[in-house]
């Protein structure tokens, strides 16, 4: 069903089958589940204490908890723009997103939160029923998305509308809450279509969440999904995976589908408050547009995107930003794709300069360059991805060696996270190869 908000999407259940599961999470060891009408109360509660701070924007530490999802429900009730940080992320991206988002008041660990000397500014041009996230990438220049609940909603029901799941079925929520597949399809598709969402524990039981909760549904990154099927993990319960947020080896959604769980390939991007397009048959690779998307594909082989429901406002505070992507309410996406004979998706490639990881991070290239080229002064260096890998290519004139070099870039590793870490530094005999305008032929690298 499609929704404006999320509390009418809990009370909608509520009036349907008020005691039907909504959540379950651990608690002291055990399984706890959570109704429709407990979680519905738990947010009405919440939300009366929080309205005192109405027009502040409140940072939510993302932990993925059962009082993190309360809070961030309870808190656009009650009228705060809401910004969802990554809780595991470098203190220094923290720090950077806290002022990047003008918050007024931070919810999350109390421990780090006076590491971090959070100051509040109570300043925010964020409106009611803005929900902020992060674009996944570099740390130093925080550029947040500004969306809406109605447009998360409205992703949620696009999901649902081609992967639909069932009162009966339970979602398996693993993914981080501060990442919009991991908010929308971790989180909201299940709620808005009235299943159980089961809360993850965390990266540290990666290896036993699945066998705890036993649910019938998963949304991962590329990168969980290998890690759970290369140690069989996945559940007998399990009859659905939906994949997104990053490129997917063919051979891992086989080896997932070979188990004879139904496996969808999803296309999305924080612009677009997630999925764009879902594949549904055989070719996982050949995607289905979501109901409210149109698509069209640019002379330069650019997805072009109108989905008036699911469009980012903006990015925050930085509207030159926001023009140079969307355009008569047009979003050019940056990335390459064609539409086959039977208007079946297809990603071809990224027309974006940046890295995007298996496990949905990216990594934007010229800004990561620039911060090296401040460590390196003088040094011809560029970035280019190995298999998995950041490679720092660069070639220096003072006879530098790779360990001095890595040595020296020690303060931009400790700030990024450990996928975007360089893994090494190749030390070229000439300068790195370039275009007449200076740009770097990566692919010669």
């Amino acid at each position: 069903m499609r929704f404006a908000s999320f509390f009418g999407m809990l009370e909608h259940w509520t009036g349907v089958s008020p005691d039907a599961p909504a959540l379950i999470h651990e608690e002291n060891g055990e399984k706890r589940t959570v109704s429709y009408a407990q979680l519905l109360a738990a947010v009405r509660d919440r939300a009366e204490v929080l309205k005192s701070c109405a027009g502040r924007c409140e940072a939510i530490l993302a932990d993925g908890s059962y009082d993190c999802v309360v809070e961030v429900f309870a808190a656009v009730d009650a009228g705060l723009p809401v910004a969802l940080l990554d809780a595991n992320a470098p203190d220094e991206a923290l720090t950077e997103q806290l002022n990047a988002c003008d918050a007024g008041l931070v919810w999350g660990d109390e421990d780090l939160c006076e590491e971090l000397g959070f100051a509040a500014t109570g300043r925010t041009e964020a409106q009611l029923g803005d929900v902020l996230f992060f674009t996944s990438g570099t740390t130093h220049r925080a550029k947040a998305v500004v969306l809406t609940e109605q447009s998360l909603c409205s992703s949620a029901y696009n999901g649902g509308a081609l992967l639909p799941l069932a009162p009966s079925d339970t979602l398996m929520c693993m993914l981080p809450l501060s990442h919009v597949f991991g908010f929308v399809c971790g989180l909201l598709w299940g709620l808005s279509c009235g299943a159980c969402v089961a809360l993850g524990r965390g990266a540290r039981h990666y290896a036993d969440d699945l066998a705890f909760f036993e649910p019938t549904a998963l949304s991962a990154v590329p990168l969980l999904l290998g890690f759970l099927v290369q140690r069989d993990l996945l559940n007998p319960s399990l009859k659905l995976i939906l994949v997104g947020a990053g490129d997917c080896p063919p051979l891992l959604l086989a080896l997932a589908a070979a188990k004879g769980i139904r496996v969808s390939f999803g296309y999305g991007l924080t612009e677009t408050s997630s999925g764009v397009a879902l594949s549904l048959e055989d070719d996982p690779y050949a995607m289905t547009v979501c109901p409210d998307d149109q698509i069209r594909i640019a002379e330069d082989g650019e997805i072009v995107l109108y989905a008036p429901t699911c469009v980012m406002k903006g990015y925050y505070k930085n509207s030159a930003a926001t023009a140079e992507v969307l355009k008569d309410g047009w979003l050019y996406t940056g990335d390459l794709g064609l539409l086959d004979g039977k208007g079946k998706l297809h990603i071809t490639g990224r027309k974006k300069d940046m890295l995007v990881f298996s496990d949905g991070t990216k990594l934007f290239l010229p800004e990561a360059e620039a911060q090296l080229s401040a460590l390196l002064p003088g040094v011809d260096l560029a970035l280019a991805q190995e298999k998995e890998k950041v490679v720092l290519h660069v070639y220096a004139q003072n006879g530098a060696t790779e360990a001095e070099i890595m040595n020296t870039i020690k303060p931009w590793q400790q700030a990024h996270d450990r996928s975007q870490q360089i893994a090494r530094a190749a030390l070229h005999e000439s300068p790195l190869p370039r275009t007449a305008t200076g740009k770097v032929k990566r692919w010669k690298l």
